[in-house]
C-alpha cells in the first residue's frame, strides 16, 4: 500500500514518512538495492524539513517511476518532407517519367545529380524559396533537372508532388503520434513547404493529429530561421524549454531549432523511428536507458 502511494504522488511521501518511516525506508532499499538509505532516512526524520524528506524520496525511487508520470516535453514538432513524410518514388524516376515524353534523354544518374545542384543552389529571386504556392522555385528546379523549359512538363511534375500518392507517410508515425496525443503532448508539423502541404495531410488523414501545422509558405519564414519555430511555440502556448523538435536537416532542423531555445533530434541520429521519439518524450532518461 505505501509503496503503490509512492508511485502515484511524490508530494504525500512527506506524511508518509512520518506516520510509516520504517516501512517505507525498507521498501525503497528492496526496491532500489540501496538498503544504506534507511540509516540516511532515520537520521533525517528527526531534524529535516518534509521538502528534505520529498527529495530523498524522490532521489531513492527508480527513475523510471518518476519519468512515467513527468514527460520529458510537452510538445513535439516534426518536419515534414524527410521525416514525417516519405517520397513513395525516387525524384529522378518520377522527372524522367514525365520529361521523357517532352524528349528528355537523360539517365537517373543525370538528374539526380542536376536535381541535387539546383537544390543546393542559393535561391535569389526572393527572399523565400517557397512563397504561396513555391510554383515559381519549382519551375526552376524542373527546368534545372531536366534541361527543360515546357510549361506542361513542369506542371506535370508539380501536379503529381500534390498528390497523397506520392507520399507515404514514415514507418510507425501514426501509432506513436496517437500515443503522444493519448498522453497530453502537443503535436506540430513545422515544414519548409508550400500551400500544398495541408492538403496532403489532410488527405493521408493526419491532419486532424496535430495542434498546429506551421508552413514556412504561410508564415514567410523558413528554417533556419528561429521565427518559424518561435511561430509554432506562441501556437502551442508553450515556451522554448517543453518543447523537442525532430527532423532530418542538421542545418534547418537541429541548429535552427536550438537557435530559438528547443531542443531537437535529427532525424536516422539521434532518432530512428517515431516509437523511440514517443519513448523518449514519454520515458525521459530512462527511454536511454532501454535502449543501451
Amino acid at each position: 500500500m505505501v509503496l503503490h502511494s509512492l508511485v502515484q504522488s511524490v508530494g504525500i511521501l512527506p506524511n508518509l514518512f512520518m506516520h510509516k518511516l520504517p516501512a517505507t525506508a525498507r521498501l525503497l532499499g528492496v526496491v532500489n538495492g540501496q538498503l544504506q538509505q534507511q540509516q540516511h532516512i532515520r537520521a533525517l526524520h528527526s531534524t529535516a524539513q518534509p521538502s528534505q524528506l520529498q527529495q530523498v524520496a524522490a532521489a531513492a525511487m527508480p527513475r523510471s517511476w518518476l519519468s512515467l508520470s513527468m514527460p520529458a516535453y510537452k510538445a513535439v514538432l516534426v518536419d515534414a518532407a524527410g521525416t514525417l513524410l516519405v517520397p513513395t518514388e525516387r525524384t529522378a524516376d518520377v522527372y524522367l517519367r514525365y520529361a521523357s515524353k517532352y524528349g528528355v534523354q537523360l539517365t537517373e544518374y543525370e538528374v539526380l545529380r542536376r536535381f541535387r545542384s539546383a537544390y543546393n543552389m542559393p535561391w535569389g529571386r526572393s527572399q523565400l524559396r517557397y512563397v504561396g504556392d513555391g510554383r515559381p522555385f519549382w519551375r526552376f528546379i524542373v527546368e534545372q533537372s531536366t534541361g527543360c523549359c515546357n510549361e506542361q512538363l513542369f506542371e506535370e511534375v508539380y501536379e503529381y508532388y500534390a498528390q497523397a500518392d506520392a507520399w507515404a507517410l514514415a514507418p510507425g508515425a501514426v501509432q506513436a503520434l496517437r500515443k503522444l496525443r493519448a498522453s497530453g503532448i502537443q503535436l506540430a508539423v513545422v515544414s519548409n513547404f508550400d500551400t500544398r502541404l495541408r492538403p496532403i495531410l489532410a488527405a493521408l488523414g493526419v491532419d486532424d493529429l496535430f495542434d498546429a501545422v506551421v508552413v514556412s509558405a504561410e508564415v514567410q519564414a523558413e528554417k533556419p530561421n528561429p521565427v518559424i519555430f518561435e511561430t509554432a511555440l506562441q501556437q502551442l502556448g508553450l515556451r522554448p524549454g517543453e518543447v523537442v523538435h525532430v527532423g532530418d536537416d542538421r542545418r534547418n532542423d537541429v541548429w535552427g531549432a536550438r537557435d530559438a531555445g528547443v531542443a531537437a533530434w535529427l532525424w536516422g541520429v539521434d532518432v530512428h523511428s517515431f516509437d523511440q521519439v514517443a519513448r523518449r518524450v514519454l520515458l525521459g532518461p530512462a527511454a536511454e536507458d532501454d535502449e543501451d
